[in-house]
């Protein structure tokens, strides 16, 4: 599963990222390897959370996030 990650940098110096296949997972960082952790980090949960429910979630194997 390839999951697309988008960055940004915002007119404040902020960068934020963005997970687009999986809603509101999106995470603000003072640089560019700070964002793209915890956006990295909230997608890993997010999914876990949907397995653990039972939602639908896509297969996982083999997980990689590859920049926009």
């Amino acid at each position: 599963m390839y999951l697309t990650l988008e960055l940004e940098r915002e007119a404040d110096g902020r960068y934020l990222a963005e997970v687009p296949d999986l809603p509101g997972v999106l995470a603000y960082g003072a640089t560019q390897e700070q964002a793209i952790a915890r956006v990295q980090a909230l997608a890993l949960r997010v999914l876990a959370d949907r397995l653990e429910h039972g939602e639908p979630a896509p297969n996982l194997l083999p997980l990689d996030f590859r920049a926009a």
